[in-house]
């Protein structure tokens, strides 16, 4: 469940993300998606689950650093993050989200 107002607008942003079809949900995606480099393809935004392993989190990290994409870091579990982005069964580590004024909506949240 999410910690805080802000982080529940943030997984309501995700939502309009993921009914747009802009999201990228799965650290193999993620990282495909940002050595590829396609413009309509490529996350803008990487949102990263609390529970995600160790090993899991350097590989978001240094990927999302080394593309000079901003990384957040949530409170939420990988089953909850599953479930904002309509996967029903199984979790979900991390979410990449394409669109760049959902993904500036998020950061302004974090950011405020």
């Amino acid at each position: 469940m999410p910690e805080n107002n802000r982080e529940e607008k943030a997984l309501g942003f995700l939502g309009l993300a993921t009914r747009a079809g802009r999201v990228i949900a799965g650290v193999p995606l993620i990282c495909t998606a940002l050595q590829k480099g396609k413009k309509e393809k490529t996350p803008v935004l990487v949102l990263l689950a609390a529970d995600a392993s160790q090993n899991t989190q350097k590989r978001v990290t240094d990927r999302t650093a080394y593309y000079s994409v901003p990384l957040i870091r949530l409170s939420v579990d990988g089953a909850t993050l599953a479930l904002r982005v309509g996967k029903r069964d199984g979790t979900v580590a991390a979410v990449g989200i394409t669109e760049p004024s959902l993904a500036q909506a998020i950061m302004n949240l974090y950011h405020e």
